[in-house]
């Protein structure tokens, strides 16, 4: 399928471009710490997901590969057909891999947060059936399951959560994204071999699986948030960065 243009922002003027890709159900704007900081050195990118913020709604037949090509095009549309480093967390995470497999050379580097090699993918009907029956309802619940349970008692943690559900979000595309994220792994989708870190937050449901992608990406680094939840970049944000950058500076990919 082919969906309409995503939504995005930018921030930054020079160094390599940088695309965020944010999970369900928060929205862009969850990277409003890596936007403001990591502009420094390189051209930010936060992409809307389809069903959420200035994104057009996704109809049923939504696919994982379709997302990555529509990411690819707000590259395209922001900085031109230039070399990006991609960060994702959670679904978009799941749609890096994609976006690798259809431009390999574009990929300068990958650092995947909020993931793990889950085959049986679960969660994914588990979350379609609790937004059937709440529907809109249920997106501040599991906005706050994404966080940790010290982080999402803070007033900071509810103020971010708050935010986030006051800017909307088309309950339909959410479960056609849950759809998308529940088709088995097609062979052969995480042999990446561009540099490519995996960040976990402690306290993420999803944190033993990360273990195991690592082993999947041949050369990739594994860092662990202690204490963070499934969105570790919004809860420590100056951890989250160091190791980024850290990262991204043994690579010669960030300019001083």
């Amino acid at each position: 399928m082919t969906l309409g243009p995503l939504y995005y922002e930018r921030a930054g003027r020079d160094g390599p471009p940088m695309l965020f890709i944010h999970p369900n159900p928060l929205d862009r704007s969850c990277w409003l710490f890596q936007m403001a900081h990591l502009s420094t050195w390189f051209r930010c990118i936060a992409v809307d997901l389809p069903g959420y913020g200035g994104s057009p709604k996704a109809s049923g037949g939504l696919t994982l590969d379709a997302i990555a090509r529509a990411c690819w095009e707000s590259v395209d549309d922001a900085v031109g057909d230039e070399r990006a480093v991609l960060v994702g967390c959670s679904i978009g995470a799941n749609v890096i891999p994609y976006m690798y497999r259809q431009n390999a050379r574009r990929a300068l580097a990958i650092i995947l947060t909020g993931a793990g090699y889950n085959p049986g993918r679960e969660f994914a009907a588990r979350r379609i059936a609790q937004y059937r029956e709440h529907g809109i309802l249920f997106r501040r619940q599991h906005a706050l399951e994404d966080l940790s349970p010290a982080f999402r008692a803070t007033a900071l943690g509810r103020y971010v959560v708050d935010g986030l559900i006051e800017r909307g979000a088309d309950v339909d595309t959410i479960i056609h994204l849950f759809e998308a994220l529940a088709e088995p792994y097609p062979e052969g989708i995480h042999e990446i071999a561009c540099p490519t870190l995996i960040v976990s937050g402690s306290e993420d449901s999803s944190h033993q699986r990360a273990f195991e992608l690592q082993k999947r990406i041949a050369g990739s680094e594994l860092r662990v948030i202690d204490g963070a939840g499934h969105a570790c970049f919004l809860e420590q944000p100056w951890l989250f960065d160091r190791h980024l950058l850290e990262f991204l500076g043994r690579r010669g990919l960030r300019s001083d």
